[in-house]
C-alpha cells in the first residue's frame, strides 16, 4: 500500500510540473504578444545624426568586436608561427611577433591582398570613425602598461646596486654616445623626414632617445636562452641594461614633456616628473616594503592582487596626467616591489601569459598598421635607413665598449657587452609608437626606425654565439 502510494506521488508531482512549465511558456508568450501590441502604438523621438541603431560595438554595419577578435587571433597565430620558425636561429619570440604584425599590415598583406587585410582591419569607407583601430590601440596601450609593470617587477635593484659603479658608467656611456649621434643625425634628417609644425628640438631629442634604448626584457631572454644570465658577463649586462632602462625612461619622460608642451610647461612637466620619482622612492617604496612584509607574514589573500592593480593604474594615471606616458608610472611602480618577493612572483605569474600572449599582440597589430615599408622607396631612402642602422649600432656598441674597457674589462668582453646593449626589440617599438602618436616622427621615419630595431635585435644572438665560441670569454662565463 505504501509502495503504490510512493509511486503515485512522483507521477502526480511530474504532472503538476509539466502543467506549470506549460502555463509558464504560454503565459510568457502571451505577455510578450500583449507588450508588443501596446508598444507598437508608442512613438519614439527621431534619430539624431550622431546616434546609431547598431550599438557602440558597430560602425556603419561593421562589427568592431568581430574585427578586433579576428585581428588578435591572426596576430597571435602568425606570431607564434614566426616565433617557432625563428627559434632555430636563436631569435627571441618577440621578433616573430613583430614580423607578424608587419606582415598583416599594409606593408605586406595590404599591398598584395588588400581585401584580406580589410577582413581584419576595415577600410575608412566601411569604418569611417575608425572604431576598430581605436579599439585595438586601447587594448595595445593596456597591454604595454601591464607589460612594463611586469618588466619593473623583474628588475633586480639589489643586483644593479652590486654592480652600480660599472653599470652606471657603462649604461650612461651607452646612452650619451648614441643620443648625441642621434641628435647630430637629426640635422641631416629633419629637412627631409619632418615638417615645419614639428620643432627641431623635439625631433632631435626624440631621435636621440630612440637611438639610446636597450631592451632589458629581450636582453634578459637572450642571456637566459644562452645560459649566461648567472655568469659574470650576464650579471654585468643585466645590471647595465636595467640602469639603461631606468635612465632612458626618465629621459623619455622629459622628451615627451617637451614634445607635448611649450618650453615653460615642459619645465613644469620635468619638475613634476622628478617629484613623482622622488615620491616613489622616498614614500611609496618604504610603504610598499612594509606592506609586502606584513602581507606575506599573514599570508596573501584575494585582496592583494586588486590592491596592487589599483596602485598600478593610479601610478600610470599619475604619469599620464603629468604629461608623460602611462608606461613610465607602471614601470616605476613595478620596480618598487622587490623582485624576489612572493607578491612579485605571484603577480608576475598571474599577468605574464595574459599580457604577453593576449594583450601585446594588439600592440604588434597597431605597430604593423603604422609600419609602411612601401614608404621607403628608392636608393636614397634605403641609404638613409642603412645610415640609421649604422649610427645606432656604432653609438651603442662604441659607447659601451669604451666605458667597459675603462672600468677594467678586457676588450673581448667589452665587445660582448656592446653587442648585448645593442638589443632594442619591444622597448624600441614602444618608444617609436609614442613618437608617432605625438606626431614627432613621420610614418616614413617610423618605418625606418622599426627596421633598425629589428636588425639590431636579430643580430645580437648570432654575433654573441660566435664571440662565445671563440673561447676567449671564459673568465666572464663563470657563475657569479
Amino acid at each position: 500500500m505504501s509502495t503504490a502510494s510512493s509511486n503515485t506521488q512522483p507521477r502526480h508531482e511530474s504532472g503538476r510540473l509539466l502543467v506549470f512549465y506549460f502555463l509558464l511558456l504560454v503565459g510568457g508568450i502571451a505577455s510578450f504578444w500583449w507588450i508588443k501590441q501596446v508598444g507598437q502604438e508608442l512613438k519614439a523621438p527621431a534619430a539624431t545624426p550622431t546616434s546609431t541603431t547598431t550599438g557602440v560595438t558597430k560602425s556603419d554595419g561593421v562589427d568592431v568586436v568581430v574585427h578586433v577578435l579576428a585581428t588578435l587571433a591572426a596576430v597571435i597565430a602568425m606570431g607564434n608561427l614566426f616565433a617557432w620558425a625563428l627559434k632555430r636561429f636563436h631569435q627571441p619570440a618577440v621578433i616573430g611577433e613583430v614580423i607578424a604584425g608587419i606582415v598583416l599590415g599594409p606593408s605586406i598583406l595590404g599591398t598584395y591582398f588588400p581585401d584580406a587585410m580589410h577582413c581584419l582591419i576595415p577600410d575608412t569607407s566601411s569604418d569611417p570613425h575608425g572604431l576598430v583601430v581605436s579599439s585595438l590601440k586601447t587594448i595595445a596601450q593596456l597591454g604595454v602598461v601591464l607589460y612594463m609593470f611586469i618588466v619593473g617587477l623583474e628588475l633586480n635593484l639589489q643586483k644593479v646596486g652590486h654592480q652600480a659603479k660599472s653599470a652606471i658608467a657603462i649604461s650612461h656611456a651607452s646612452i650619451v654616445v648614441p643620443f648625441v649621434l642621434g641628435a647630430v643625425m637629426a640635422l641631416w634628417l629633419y629637412p627631409m623626414l619632418s615638417t615645419s609644425d614639428v620643432p627641431f628640438t623635439s625631433f632631435a631629442l626624440f631621435l636621440g632617445v630612440a637611438m639610446s634604448i636597450t631592451a632589458f626584457p629581450i636582453l634578459a631572454r637572450i642571456l637566459t636562452d644562452q645560459r649566461l644570465d648567472q655568469t659574470d658577463l650576464g650579471v654585468i649586462a643585466l645590471s647595465c641594461a636595467a640602469t639603461d632602462d631606468v635612465t632612458a625612461w626618465c629621459l623619455l619622460a622629459f622628451v615627451v614633456g617637451v614634445a607635448k608642451a611649450q618650453i615653460g610647461d615642459a619645465v613644469m612637466v620635468a619638475v613634476a616628473t622628478i617629484a613623482f620619482i622622488a615620491v616613489m622612492f622616498l614614500v611609496v617604496r618604504p610603504l610598499m616594503l612594509r606592506w609586502i612584509a606584513w602581507a606575506e607574514l599573514r599570508g596573501l589573500d584575494q585582496r592583494t592582487t586588486p590592491l596592487l592593480l589599483i596602485a598600478l593604474l593610479c601610478a600610470a594615471l599619475s604619469t599620464e596626467a603629468i604629461g608623460i606616458h602611462a608606461v613610465f608610472g607602471a614601470f616605476l611602480l613595478g620596480a618598487m616591489i622587490p623582485h624576489d618577493s612572493r607578491v612579485s612572483k605571484e603577480l608576475s605569474h598571474k599577468l605574464h601569459d595574459v599580457v604577453t600572449i593576449m594583450l601585446l599582440p594588439a600592440f604588434f597589430a597597431v605597430t604593423g598598421m603604422n609600419t609602411r615599408i612601401g614608404l621607403i622607396s628608392g636608393f636614397d631612402s634605403w641609404l638613409i635607413c642603412g645610415a640609421i642602422i649604422l649610427v645606432a649600432t656604432i653609438g651603442k656598441f662604441g659607447g659601451t665598449i669604451l666605458a667597459a674597457h675603462l672600468t677594467g674589462i678586457d676588450w673581448r668582453t667589452s665587445a660582448a657587452l656592446g653587442i648585448l646593449m645593442n638589443t632594442r626589440g619591444l622597448m624600441e617599438l614602444i618608444v617609436l609608437n609614442i613618437g608617432l602618436s605625438l606626431g614627432v616622427i613621420s610614418p616614413k621615419l617610423f618605418a625606418m626606425m622599426v627596421i633598425m630595431a629589428l636588425v639590431t635585435t636579430i643580430a645580437t644572438a648570432p654575433i654573441l654565439r660566435k664571440l662565445i665560441s671563440s673561447g676567449e670569454l671564459q673568465p666572464y662565463l663563470m657563475e657569479s
